[in-house]
């Protein structure tokens, strides 16, 4: 899961991860909500300090994405099988966050030309990319297959 990751971030070392989670969402978009709370009671456990809510809305809107455009029409159908379709993580460092959903396709997430502001969809990335310092993705080989979208959050230390 990590050696994608680390294509396109600063150097993070796999065995320097602080704590680690994940959670596999269903093929609905109830999963966005279930996805929020999993990453609330998650970063309630660690101190991420005042980007709580920047990666709670981040998680939203990567989730989102990967329901709306990373499925299948039919993939609701089809069950989770042995992979879930989407699936959360949550990594964190001493000075960084990553959050990282996995989902089966292989297009690559666009920011789309966002004209219409008041629009009610279409922004997601511009969200992703105006809230994390960071955000990116790679696709997956192996039984996986599909992509990972990343976001990267650098935290506070005690000394700032």
């Amino acid at each position: 899961m990590l050696e994608p990751l680390r294509q396109g971030l600063p150097p993070l070392d796999p065995a320097a991860v602080s704590n680690a989670a994940s959670c596999a969402l269903p093929a609905r978009f109830e999963a966005v909500r279930e996805a929020r709370q999993f990453t609330r009671r998650t970063l309630g456990q660690w101190d991420v300090g005042d980007r709580f809510d920047d990666v709670c809305l981040v998680v939203s809107e990567l989730v989102t994405n990967a329901l709306r455009h990373g499925l299948s029409p039919d993939a609701a159908l089809c069950g989770a099988g042995e992979h879930p379709p989407v699936r959360l993580h949550l990594m964190r460092w001493t000075e960084r966050l990553v959050c990282a959903v996995r989902d089966p396709s292989h297009d690559n997430p666009l920011p789309r030309e966002a004209d219409d502001f008041s629009a009610e969809s279409g922004r997601g990335l511009f969200l992703v990319d105006s809230f994390a310092d960071g955000w990116g993705w790679h696709p997956l080989a192996g039984n996986l297959g599909g992509k990972v979208v990343w976001a990267l959050f650098r935290l506070r230390t005690a000394a700032e």
